[in-house]
């Protein structure tokens, strides 16, 4: 949708001796091309042959041999991807044999649409890529900063999350000094960024020149630090808690990075936030961002935390949730936007020339996702975004508003405030991702 893609599957087709070869030949050639994007399709190798390297055997042809060489599937130890159809895509026929596989212990996965099929590749691909993909996050003392009550709390900042994530899907977290960024950023002329502002079309209101300078200045340094590892993916900052450390907020820079390179943010550096979207984004392809979430049945806590006067009124409030960070609904990228606007900082803890984006995703269906701490699961929450409430002079100038099926279930279902949120319901493709990464899926 938004990249060409990169983190194509590597497939390894088989093929039983028995089989019709002009049928498996020109269904391989038909999946080769349907799959184009998605996928590497290898040359094909007989069942008992040694498997070369491979993220999934596919089977564009199934027989009846396979309830008789079961032992023989049963010792290879990547999962199945059946896609016998001339649609890229699993024939009904062969059911039967799948359910028998599955009895066996085998992990297979037989779509039923063409773009389920490309999704069970992207993650294949994905699962793979990450193996050797680095985050970079800008902090110094987590935790010790501005608002150091809420932010010792967060177990992103831990060392056992970010061992857990290295040993669970092989991303390194690379740790860069704040401090440092921003006395790199205060560094770069005015000309220079100026320079760099002529080369975008760049949509602001009632944000001054200095302001703007000040953002592009830190989009420099982050560029020039990102630069020097090609296997970065995602970066992140410490941009609250340790906001002294520059006089403008990282939001540009997101966007802009995300345009250029398709690299996910991270408010924060909240690596757990990262991976949900990068995971998300680079396996599903749909629009993804990151905010704060507000049950209404959360009360006064959150409404005094925004500093509003009371929650919009809305039938079933306790169904409903408000979305907000740092002011608007949340960092969201041009490409992903209906309306998109650079505006000055709402927080207080931010420096003197920091900016804030004002974006707003399209009303209808979206979903709430997010890994577990444990990185054992992903919550998925199905809901509807209703639109979009303003409070003026309070730190929720303009936020979203989402209903769910279940408020009450999802208050002792929530691992975080900071929650993703995705356009569109996508449940079946989010339980295929999930059997990929082997996780489990904690539906609401």
């Amino acid at each position: 949708m938004f990249k060409e893609n990169t983190m194509k599957a590597k497939l390894i087709p088989f093929f039983f001796k028995s089989g019709s070869e002009d049928e498996f030949n020109n269904q391989l050639n038909t999946l080769r091309n349907l799959l184009v994007e998605d996928a590497e399709i290898l040359e094909p190798i007989i069942l008992g042959s040694t498997i070369p390297d491979a993220d999934a055997v596919i089977f564009p042809q199934l027989l009846g041999d396979a309830f008789k060489q079961i032992d023989y599937l049963k010792k290879i130890k990547l999962p199945f991807l059946i896609a016998t159809s001339e649609f890229g895509t699993v024939n009904m026929w062969d059911w039967e044999i799948i359910t028998y596989m599955k009895s066996e212990g085998i992990k297979i996965f037989s779509p039923y649409t063409i773009n389920l099929t490309k999704k069970i590749c992207r993650s294949l691909g994905l699962k793979r890529e990450m193996k050797k993909t680095k985050f970079i996050v800008f902090q110094d003392n987590p935790g010790d900063g501005m608002q150091a009550s809420i932010f010792k709390r967060f177990y992103w900042w831990e060392k056992e999350c970010t061992d857990l994530i290295k040993k669970k899907f092989g991303i390194e977290i690379i740790k860069n000094s704040f401090k440092r960024l921003g006395e790199e950023a205060k560094k770069i002329s005015d000309k220079e960024a100026q320079e760099v502002r002529k080369k975008w079309n760049l949509k602001s209101e009632d944000v001054t020149d200095d302001s703007i300078n000040s953002a592009i200045k830190l989009y420099i340094a982050i560029k020039k630090k990102i630069e020097e590892d090609d296997c970065v993916r995602s970066a992140g900052i410490n941009c609250l808690n340790e906001s002294f450390y520059s006089d403008t907020t990282p939001c540009l820079a997101w966007n802009m990075l995300f345009k250029e390179k398709n690299i996910i943010w991270g408010c924060e550096a909240d690596t757990l936030t990262m991976l949900t979207m990068y995971i998300i984004y680079n396996s599903l392809d749909v629009p993804v961002m990151m905010s704060n979430i507000y049950p209404f049945l959360m009360g006064q806590s959150a409404i005094k935390h925004e500093k509003i006067t009371k929650f919009p009124d809305v039938l079933e409030p306790e169904n409903h949730l408000l979305v907000v960070h740092c002011g608007y609904f949340g960092v969201i990228p041009e490409a992903f936007s209906e309306e998109w606007i650079l505006r000055p900082k709402v927080l207080e803890i931010v420096g003197k020339n920091a900016t804030a984006i004002n974006a707003r995703l399209p009303k209808g269906n979206v979903t709430l996702v997010k890994l577990h701490p444990k990185l054992n699961k992903l919550m998925v929450v199905e809901g509807k975004l209703e639109g979009y409430v303003q409070y003026p002079k309070s730190d929720c100038r303009n936020s979203a508003i989402i209903k769910i099926r279940n408020g009450y279930k999802l208050m002792n279902k929530f691992y975080s405030h900071h929650n993703c949120i995705m356009v569109g319901h996508k449940s079946i493709e989010i339980e295929n991702l999930a059997n990929v990464l082997d996780l489990k899926v904690d539906y609401l």
